[in-house]
Parts: structure tokens; sequence; C-alpha cells
């Protein structure tokens, strides 16, 4: 089976059925690499996570994979992702920081950003694991903030059991309803939205009631 390297990288979940037939029992090693490094390393925002889970989950209902092995690795590659690129914000991020004349990493947006993560980081972290790009950076950023670990750990790993577990459980039952395929990605944001509309109302009211207050 030949393939263009990049392509298949780019593109690994439409060739995910044809990966299962050639190699079997590798596809699980191949996915556990692929959502680590989309995870983990901060250069790979790129690579397919959404659309390749939800894959991976219909793929499984059609006898190629085990569901529950299939959804326990890649948590685990979710969560080990998160930590890496933790370690790697928290060891090397600050660096980036050391230039007193930098018009970019300025050490005010450093305190800002670690203030941000004391007081949000763990919605930050859990939520962004339902964005692309913004789940790749979030953890490095965490570690540049000194977000304390156990802390980061807990709602990463919230985050990851429900990305993975949700994904993979929506594709292992409906991946093949058309509708649902073809607009994954605007239902992944309808269901952050969703789930952001409590919280929010809650912000409004406490504003509007201390506005209140003050007059």
């Amino acid at each position: 089976m030949d393939f263009n390297p990049l392509d298949l990288i780019l593109h690994l979940d439409a060739y995910l059925d044809l990966l299962v037939t050639n190699y079997g029992p590798w596809i699980y090693a191949i996915l556990f690499t692929v959502i680590f490094c989309e995870t983990g390393l901060v250069v790979m925002p790129f690579l397919p996570g959404d659309s390749l889970l939800f894959i991976a989950g219909a793929v499984a209902a059609g006898g190629g994979m085990d569901p529950v092995l299939l959804a326990g690795l890649l948590m685990a590659a979710a969560i080990l992702g998160d930590s890496t690129n933790y370690v790697i914000g928290r060891t090397a991020g600050e660096r980036l920081f050391n230039n007193p004349n930098s018009k970019i990493f300025r050490r005010d947006y450093l305190q800002r950003t670690h203030e941000f993560y004391e007081r949000h980081g763990g919605k930050t972290v859990t939520l962004a694991r339902f964005l692309p790009i913004l789940r790749t950076f979030a953890p490095f950023v965490a570690g540049i903030a000194h977000m304390h670990y156990p802390r980061f750990l807990g709602f990463s790993v919230a985050g990851s059991l429900l990305w993975v577990g949700g994904l993979v459980t929506l594709g292992y039952f409906f991946g093949n309803v058309p509708f649902i395929k073809q607009h994954l990605s605007l239902m992944v944001v309808a269901i952050i939205i969703l789930s952001l509309v409590p919280m929010i109302l809650g912000l409004l009211r406490g504003r509007l009631g201390r506005a209140a207050k003050a007059h």
C-alpha cells in the first residue's frame, strides 16, 4: 500500500480503515503516537485529533478495533501528552521571557499568565481539550505559568476522559450517520458552547448583583 507520507500524517483519519486492514494490532500504537504528539508536542497542532477519535470509534463499531482498549489507550496518550507538554513549558518555556528587551515575551505578560492560570487554569485546561490548536498550547502555557501540577493533572485527566471517551463513543454509535460525520467540528463547538452557558450566566448574575449593590 503506497501513501504520500505527508498526506497520510495530515489525513490519518481518512486512511484509518485501510491502516487497520494492513497493520492490524499495530494501529493502536499508531493512534497512541498521533494523539500523544498532537497533545504533547507544541510544534504539532496540525495533527488530526477530533476527527481521528470519531472515525476510530466508527471503525471500532465495525469490528476493526476493541473499543474499550482503544479508548483506554488514547485517554492515556492524551494525559501523558498533556503532562509532557506541561513539563516542556515549565522547564524550557520560561526562557522565552529572559530577554528584558523583548516586545513579545515580556516578563509582565508572564506574571499575568501566571495569575490567569491561578484563577482559571482548571477550566482552561479542561475546555481547551475540545478545541484544536488550543489543546496543544494550553498545557505548554500552564507549565510556563507554573500552574500547580497536581491541580493541572486533575483537570487534564478530566478533560482527556471527556474528550476521548465522548468522541470515540459518538463515533461508535453514530459514525455512519452522514450529517454527524460531515459536521463533527460544528457539533463539538456547539457542545462546548452549551457547557459554557451556565458558567456565563453565573458570571453575569454576579456582575449584575455587584452593580446593583454599588448603586
